[in-house]
C-alpha cells in the first residue's frame, strides 16, 4: 500500500509555478494550477530532460529540452518527440503541506 509523504510547504509553490521534490529515488515534479497542486513524474520520456524547469502554460508543461508536451493534471503525452506519458501521483494538503502518495 502506498503513503502519502510530505515534500513541501504549499506556501513555497505560487500559483502558476512548478518544483521538483525527490521522494526515495522518485524524482516528482510539482505544479500549481488552477488553485490546485498537481503531482508527475519529473522526467521526460524522450530524453529525461527536467519537466519541472519547463514552460508551463494551461495545465500544459513542455520539455525545455526537446519540445515534448505533458498534461500535468494526469501525465498523458500531448507533443512529441516524446511517445509516452509520465506518471501522476495523487496529492493532498495538510495542514499546509503538500503531501504525495507514491
Amino acid at each position: 500500500m502506498a503513503d502519502y509523504v510530505k515534500v513541501a510547504q504549499a506556501a513555497d509553490l505560487p500559483s502558476g509555478q512548478a518544483m521538483a521534490v525527490t521522494v526515495g529515488e522518485k524524482r516528482i515534479a510539482l505544479f500549481s494550477i488552477d488553485g490546485a497542486i498537481v503531482a508527475i513524474a519529473d522526467t521526460c520520456t524522450h530524453r529525461g530532460g527536467p519537466l519541472s524547469e519547463g514552460e508551463l502554460k494551461d495545465g500544459v508543461v513542455t520539455c525545455p529540452w526537446h519540445g515534448a508536451q505533458f498534461n500535468v493534471k494526469d501525465g498523458q503525452v500531448l507533443r512529441p518527440p516524446a511517445a509516452k506519458g509520465v506518471a501522476s501521483y495523487p496529492v493532498r494538503i495538510t495542514d499546509g503541506a503538500i503531501e504525495v502518495e507514491v
